[in-house]
């Protein structure tokens, strides 16, 4: 019985941990104009400047919207008016060798300026857009991705 006990409690602590490390913020939100929005765990919520931004959370502008958006490893993103992107990954630990930045554009015009991640694991940073998966290697971009109409 103490055996299980102990087994539960090591895998409640696995548990925690990993769902710990997915809260881990990823990038903050530095301006916003018009219709910005953070849809997370299917809940939409409105962006203003500070705001957090976690892996797993779809950023959306409409029709008059922008949002300028850092990450932790200096990697900016600026969404132009109609844009959704999405964090699918985000890890910078460094010392630990855990390095990775994953973004799926939907629609839109995204500009992209590379951070640390890019310069220490190029491997390791992926934008992907419904036709093209763009690897990146310390460098600046802009993307624009026709599709569907966003509010």
């Amino acid at each position: 019985m103490r055996y299980i006990f102990g087994v539960l409690c090591l895998v409640l602590f696995l548990s925690y941990n990993a769902q710990a490390a997915s809260n881990e913020e990823a990038a903050t939100v530095k301006n916003c104009s018009g219709a910005a929005l953070i849809v997370r765990q299917n809940i939409t919520l409105p962006v203003k400047k500070h705001d957090r931004i976690f892996a797993g959370d779809l950023l959306r502008t409409g029709r008059d919207g922008t949002m300028g958006v850092i990450f932790k490893d200096n990697t900016t993103l600026s969404l132009g008016p109609r844009s959704e992107l999405a964090i699918d990954e985000f890890l910078f630990a460094p010392s630990q060798g855990k390095l990775s930045i994953v973004t799926r554009m939907f629609r839109g015009t995204v500009a992209y300026v590379s951070g640390v991640i890019a310069k220490l694991s190029p491997q390791a940073v992926r934008f992907e857009t419904p036709t093209a998966t763009i690897g990146i290697r310390g460098t600046k971009f802009l993307v624009k991705v026709d599709g569907g109409e966003t509010e």
